[in-house]
């Protein structure tokens, strides 16, 4: 890894070395938290957690081959090279900073409410058209998970680092090691306001970022979002915005669509306009929903600053897949089952109905409660029921104590019969009367936040939709 020798590491994360002089220039080979993951060459940071304490694997992975490891503890006479540091966390952190440094390769940060994940893959899809790419994998999207996410890079030319936050303060963290060229915010929506508090503290926490960006880099904003409309940019560098025409002006956006054409489960055609070139452009987005269409256009902004075509753009967009848990199509023998089970706030619940409207056979949504909502968690799982009732589906069932608020506000919501609400307090009693909530073509959208571990449901569906002869 470029620079990480043993020296360096111990510098750059502020720690003492320990171990032969003649190890200090030993370049390590990969960097894990992980001491099941140990390797020769490598450099091994035990992290203090909730329910171990990475120091007690010390051993293994000096047994596994390890070259060094970093410790909050005083090491009794080690026979290794070991650099002591005040916390193995920050120090993570800063080594990926220094790392990435060492690098010098663009960095192109996402972050937002909602869709920052699908805007990740997106851009990541347009950008490895014309460069070798590294991206953010999986929820790799915090303090421990982006440092781990940059020791990845090797010989890539550009690096997708998506960052999620809950708390004020955690984005000036994350931005300290990313210290992007390209800020992308997706939009500032009704998430964590346990944390947050409202919407206004959503974007001051979200906009942390903006400090950090380098010098003469860029600032991508959804300019359909109100709150993002009020932040003309950062010191010396505008903000350019992207989104639809009919919600805000063409003029005042540098990147849009127009002749959208929902296709349901099929995705949606559209026509997008770079205004800096003046090229116009039709694609076809695979994934389906109209928020598709910003992610979109949000990667089409991007490739624009990076000098990609319109063509290499179109194939970027067009070659994107769909994430598992994140409206996941799944075929089964009896039905079809949207996974969309990774989390859930009010906008993303509201546009998941939205999309199950179009689906084939009933329409069955199984939506569980919503976490990190604040003070206003009840009327905002109203809000939602209230629209599952007039989304246009057939049949919902809500799930968890919250959730009940939901049905309720269904049930004095919907006309004429439709949709059939139900409520089940649990996981558990749902999938104890499955059977009796779907049928063979249905299509089921299964959606909650993280914490009901929906993929329980999920599970319970694929058994539910297998044919046994």
């Amino acid at each position: 890894m470029k620079n990480l020798t043993l020296e360096n590491i111990a510098l750059a994360v502020k720690g003492t070395y320990h171990g032969p002089e003649d190890s200090r220039k030993f370049e390590i080979l990969s960097v894990t938290t992980d001491s099941r993951k140990a390797e020769a060459g490598c450099l091994f940071v035990p992290i203090v957690g909730e329910r171990a304490d990475g120091h007690s694997f010390i051993p293994q992975v000096i047994a596994a081959g390890a070259a060094c490891v970093l410790s909050e503890r005083e090491l009794e006479n080690p026979s290794f090279p070991w650099i002591q540091v005040a916390s193995t966390l920050q120090a993570v952190k800063d080594l990926a900073a220094f790392y990435l440094d060492q690098l010098n390769i663009p960095v192109v940060g996402v972050t937002g409410s909602v869709g920052k994940t699908s805007t990740k893959e997106m851009i990541a899809s347009v950008l490895s058209q014309k460069y070798a790419t590294l991206k953010t994998l999986g929820n790799f999207n915090n303090e421990l998970g982006l440092p781990l996410t940059v020791f990845r890079l090797r010989e890539e030319e550009i690096a997708v680092l998506e960052m999620g936050i809950n708390h004020f303060g955690e984005m000036s963290r994350l931005a300290a090691v990313a210290k992007p060229d390209t800020a992308v915010i997706t939009n500032i929506g009704t998430c964590h306001l346990e944390f947050l508090q409202d919407r206004d503290g959503v974007l001051k926490a979200k906009t942390e970022l903006l400090p950090f960006i380098r010098p003469q880099g860029h600032i991508v904003f959804n300019g359909n979002d109100d709150k993002l409309c009020t932040v003309s940019g950062y010191g010396d560098i505008p903000a350019q915005y992207y989104g639809l025409p009919e919600e805000k002006k063409a003029s005042f956006l540098s990147v849009w669509a127009d002749q959208i054409e929902d296709k349901g489960f099929g995705g949606t055609d559209a026509l997008i306009h770079l205004e800096k070139s003046r090229e116009v452009f039709p694609v076809h987005i695979p994934v389906p929903g109209r928020h598709m269409v910003m992610n979109a256009l949000a990667a089409a902004a991007v490739g624009e600053i990076y000098g990609l075509s319109p063509a290499q753009i179109q194939a970027g967009i067009e070659n994107v897949k769909a994430l598992e848990g994140r409206f996941h199509l799944i075929q089964t023998d009896r039905f079809r089952i949207v996974d969309d089970c990774y989390n859930a706030s009010p906008l993303s619940m509201k546009g998941s109905l939205d999309i199950l409207r179009t689906g084939a056979g009933r329409r069955v949504a199984i939506l569980g409660d919503m976490g990190e909502l604040g003070k206003d968690e009840v009327s905002l799982h109203r809000e939602v029921g209230a629209y599952a009732a007039q989304s246009g589906i057939d049949t919902v069932v809500f799930v968890g104590k919250l959730a009940m608020e939901m049905a309720e506000a269904a049930r004095q919501t919907k006309e004429d019969g439709k949709p059939l609400v139900y409520w089940e307090p649990s996981v558990e009693a749902l999938t104890e009367k499955l059977a009796s909530y779907v049928q063979d073509d249905d299509t089921i959208l299964v959606k909650a936040s993280h914490f009901m571990h929906f993929e329980r449901v999920l599970e319970a569906l694929r058994q539910a939709g297998r044919r046994y002869i």
